[in-house]
């Protein structure tokens, strides 16, 4: 499982023009599944990520996380962070994991990281969505598990 975790002012997903999901203060994690991906995976990221300390106390220090904030999150399904491009020029997806696996377990992460405490709502699996954000900082995370 791969998580791209951007802090944000605004987050907001569209489809069809369309806007489904707005947060404001809080982070859009663009989640990735991968072929052997389950329960512990999500687990383990929906709790690191609800706990991760990347806004700023007052110091200016980067000691509170998005449940000190009263942020919110915005999860949106992205099966492109298993894009392999060391051969050509087109990315192949084949290490992504099947929609039948992607959908229940990127909807068990949102499920997760609500009961971590963080107000989450999220993309539509399989939509062509614009994904909109005001990144702060910016701040921008990579993780994997």
């Amino acid at each position: 499982m791969r998580a791209v975790i951007q802090r944000v002012q605004l987050g907001r997903v569209l489809v069809q023009g369309t806007p489904i999901a707005e947060i404001g203060p809080g982070i859009v994690i663009l989640l990735g599944i991968g072929p052997g991906d389950g329960e512990p995976q999500a687990a383990y990221l929906a709790e690191k990520i609800a706990t991760l300390r990347i806004f700023e106390d007052d110091q200016g220090k980067t000691n509170r996380s998005v449940l000190h904030i009263g942020g919110a999150a915005l999860v949106v399904s992205q099966f492109t962070l298993y894009a392999d491009t060391r051969r050509g020029r087109r990315p192949s997806f084949t290490d992504a994991a099947p929609p039948e696996l992607a959908s229940p377990l990127v909807e068990r992460f949102a499920t997760l990281l609500r009961a971590q405490g963080v107000p989450t709502q999220t993309g539509q699996f399989g939509a062509h969505m614009q994904v909109e954000l005001i990144n702060d900082g910016p701040m921008t995370i990579w993780m994997e598990h």
